[in-house]
Parts: C-alpha cells; structure tokens; sequence
C-alpha cells in the first residue's frame, strides 16, 4: 500500500513538471522599445513578462536590448506607427547589462572614427549619434544631410574600421532631438523621448486656436519645430469652439442684439457689443438665438486674401 502511494505521489509530481515546462498553445505578444530611436516592436514570449522588465530581443535589426511596455492588445497595436516584428530571447542578464555599457562608454570614439571617414571623403553630413548593436551583428550611423549623400565608400570604409555590418541612417532635426535631448521648456523630458509613437503634424493654426504666443522661440521645441504639446488639447478647443458663434455674429440676448467681438473657449464666454456701443462678457448660455452668423477667420481664407503669403507652419518647416 505505501509503494502504491509513493508511486502515485512520484507519478503526479512527473506530472506537475511535466505541465511547468509545456510551452504555451499561442505565444505571448508584448510591445517592446528597443534601441536609441526607441523603436516599437512586437515580440513574441515563450514566458510571460511585466512592465518594465528589461529583456534581450532578436529583431530584424540583430539582438538588442528592450523594455516591455505593455501586452500587445489591438489597442497598443492602433497607437504604433509601422511596428517591427521579432521575438523575446530571455531576461537580461548581468552579462548583457555590462556589454551594454560598454559599448555605451566607446561611443564619443566611434564618433571621432566615423567623422575622420567621413572628413577623408569630404561628405556633407552631420553625424549625430553611432548605435552598437548588442549582439555586435551591425553598427548604426545617424547623421543628418541636406540633400541624398553618396555614402557607399563611407560604407566600405566604416566596415574596415568595426568589423561589422554598418548601417547608414538619415534623419530629421527631430529624430536628432529624440536621440539627444533630454528636457523640454515645461521642466519634464521631451515627449519624443518618453511616451510619443506617433508624431503628427503640427501646425499655427493649432497655437492660434489655443491663443498661445506666436514667438518662434516660445512655441518651438528642441528640435526647433513647433511643440508636439499643441495637438494634445487642439481636438478639445475645436469641439468647444464650435459650440460658440464666431466673431462677427450678431446674436439675441437678454440685452437685445449684440454682435461678437471675441470669445474665450475654455469658459464659454462671449465678449459682445450691444447697440449702445457698451462691451460686455456673457456667457454662451446667456444667447437666446444666433441672429446672423460670422463667417470664422480660418488660415485658408487668409492666405487667399493676402496672395498665399501667410501659410500654415507645418512641424516639418521651422517657423519664421
């Protein structure tokens, strides 16, 4: 009877091991950033992992290091902008970890052996940063150029030098600033460097609406375009002012007609001018009906006007 039990115990205990190391039917899928451009990936897990965990990844760029952000739900998946695909390889590693900061420490010498090729050659490029991969499969190149750049002799030069695959990379003052920048004019770090996946236009029309200051310096960011900050509540301050006639609109009030002269959005008050002339603030509940509506100044009808020379500012052309 005692060997039919310990049997049992052994054979459950088989068992118990046996399911531990099944892998799962479906793997997992995270939403991983990866590398200096913190580029959003979904990788594959054969184990579960949590917010922050720091792993080693294979992506189509080589092994790098990574750090979970998230499950990849259809949610995450809408707010990324062209994903990379790869897969979980394990857990960082205290062996990783040192590599890493090696290749950290050599990156002003990589720089210096990258601008003597690239002075040798007599390119016109502006380096900004050099990306070791950790695997050590490809080095990376950031530089910034006004037109294309012939770089294929800068290649084989490159190549020479490191050993390894090199990869030349051409970006915008914006991507220089995600590389670089730390802080921005609100005291926090750039939202490029943080939270941001997507970076979409920005234009004046957005800080004009937000009636923010139109000084070039003041609405710029590090990248010396316009802040990304100003799309964040741009869709809020359309939807409120379209709740409230436009300026010029004559409307009914408790004072009798009195025509628009400007509006807040955020309150939802109305500066009028009744018919004696006096200037008073109401509310947007105080109008009893729009008597004839203004037409709103938009920046299309402007540039007609003026021949076309007060164009929006879009984030991909510095303010002026």
């Amino acid at each position: 009877m005692e060997r039919k039990t310990a049997n049992r115990k052994m054979t459950d205990s088989a068992a118990t091991e046996a399911t531990r190391n099944t892998e799962p039917a479906q793997p997992l899928e995270y939403v991983v950033r990866i590398g200096s451009m913190r580029i959003l990936g979904v990788m594959t897990s054969k184990q579960p992992y949590r917010y922050g965990d720091q792993v080693v990844a294979r992506s189509s760029r080589g092994t790098e290091i990574g750090t979970v952000l998230c499950e990849a739900t259809p949610t995450a998946m809408d707010a990324m902008a062209e994903p990379t695909e790869g897969r979980i390889l394990r857990p960082l590693s205290n062996d990783d970890r040192a590599q890493s900061e090696h290749f950290e420490s050599k990156v002003n010498e990589d720089l210096e052996t990258c601008q003597r090729c690239v002075d040798a050659l007599s390119l016109k490029m502006e380096l900004v940063d050099v990306e070791r991969i950790l695997g050590g499969e490809r080095v990376i190149v950031y530089f910034l150029a006004d037109a294309r750049v012939d770089f294929r002799q800068l290649v084989r030069d490159l190549a020479k030098q490191f050993q390894t695959r090199i990869e030349m990379r051409q970006i915008g003052v914006r991507d220089e600033a995600k590389l670089l920048a730390d802080y921005g004019d609100c005291g926090q770090p750039i939202c490029c460097a943080t939270f941001l996946s997507k970076m979409p236009p920005v234009s004046m029309k957005m800080a004009k609406l937000q009636k923010a200051t139109l000084d070039p310096s003041k609405i710029s960011g590090r990248c010396g375009r316009l802040k990304c900050c100003l799309r964040y509540e741009f869709e809020t301050y359309e939807s409120l002012a379209s709740e409230l006639p436009p300026p010029g609109s004559v409307v009914l009030t408790r004072e009798g007609n009195a025509k628009v002269v400007a509006h807040d959005i955020l309150s939802q008050q109305l500066t009028v001018k009744t018919d004696d002339s006096r200037r008073i603030l109401i509310h947007v509940d105080d109008v009893v009906s729009i008597v004839k509506r203004g037409e709103p100044h938009t920046s299309s009808r402007r540039n007609k006007s003026h021949g076309g020379k007060n164009k929006e500012i879009r984030s991909g052309q510095p303010p002026r």
